[in-house]
């Protein structure tokens, strides 16, 4: 079953109409709202370089359980 998703609003322009792997794959300002200079800080503080690094970032993933979490104790 093919799944299609409007991903628009989360990317720069350049991203929008590339594959999944390929916006993964992508720097950190591929998304919106994230700077070359935010994308440098990432980078400097947790080797982020990639949409892939920040969405595996074990931090930021403990920081989006604990978010769950909450939403589901309510």
């Amino acid at each position: 079953m093919a799944i299609t998703v409007n991903l628009d609003m989360l990317l720069d322009k350049a991203y929008e109409n590339l594959p999944l792997t390929e916006i993964l794959d992508a720097p950190v300002d591929a998304l919106q709202g994230v700077s070359p200079g935010d994308a440098e800080k990432l980078k400097a503080a947790f080797n982020i370089k990639t949409v892939r690094d920040l969405g595996t970032n074990k931090y930021f993933r403990a920081a989006v359980t604990l978010l769950d979490l909450e939403t589901t104790a309510r």
